[in-house]
């Protein structure tokens, strides 16, 4: 508890006199692209000597980096049923149906699970904590789609629904923007399926008053609903 105390004075001391330090955060690669620029952006501004060490790793591998100390706190999909994690929620992030603009689906309005059944559909590892999300939704509702083709890396799966060869289901986080001249996505139909992706942190663990800072500038733009969030 000493120790605590004397770490956390000698941290303030730090960034009140050097501004010095380093942060090390536990992202999902989705994640770290969609929120971490705008938040790193407004932290420099304020405390530019601060180094930043973004983990980029999967949800499971983030939440055990957290768990272990080798992070200060994670940006994660898991809301883990553990006493000495707590898990304060962001945003919500639907699955989509990613699709080449000039695929005929692109052109329905409305897209049942049966148009999906002789598509050839491009799925992640089953590593993946959104594969294994998505994979129990789908068998509640004994939905089967045709899994051709399998990849590691969410942004391998555009990559080869942009090649043309099949559909991904994906969560929409990880989709380019609407002007993009080859990728498109569109609803999916009900049961719908979404992760929710939230601030990991251990609550045994004094957090360093440099993670603190971050997490104030983080929750002030991600926070509350997104009422702060950057346009």
């Amino acid at each position: 508890m000493i120790d605590d105390y004397e770490s956390s004075i000698l941290g303030i001391r730090e960034l009140a006199t050097h501004q010095k330090g380093t942060l090390t955060i536990a992202c999902l690669p989705t994640a770290a692209f969609y929120f971490l620029p705008s938040v790193i952006r407004r932290f420099n501004e304020a405390w530019p000597g601060i180094r930043i060490r973004i983990l980029d790793v999967s949800a499971n591998e983030g939440l055990e980096r957290v768990i272990n100390g080798e992070a200060d706190f994670g940006i994660n999909m898991i809301s883990p049923q553990l006493p000495e994690i707590s898990f304060t929620p962001l945003l919500r992030d639907p699955f989509v149906l990613a699709l080449r603009s000039d695929h005929p689906l692109a052109a329905k309005e409305t897209i049942t699970w049966a148009d999906l059944e002789a598509i050839r559909m491009i799925t992640v590892s089953r590593d993946s904590g959104n594969r294994t999300l998505l994979d129990n939704v789908l068998s509640s509702e004994s939905i089967r789609l045709n899994g051709f083709y399998e990849v590691q890396h969410l942004s391998t799966s555009l990559g080869l629904v942009e090649s043309g060869l099949g559909a991904a289901i994906l969560p929409r986080m990880t989709m380019p923007g609407s002007g993009h001249d080859t990728l498109c996505s569109r609803p999916l139909p009900e049961p719908r399926i979404q992760r929710t992706i939230g601030l990991i942190q251990r609550n045994d663990h004094n957090l360093s008053s440099t993670a603190e800072l971050f997490i104030k500038t983080l929750l002030e733009l991600w926070g509350d609903g997104g009422k702060n969030r950057p346009s």
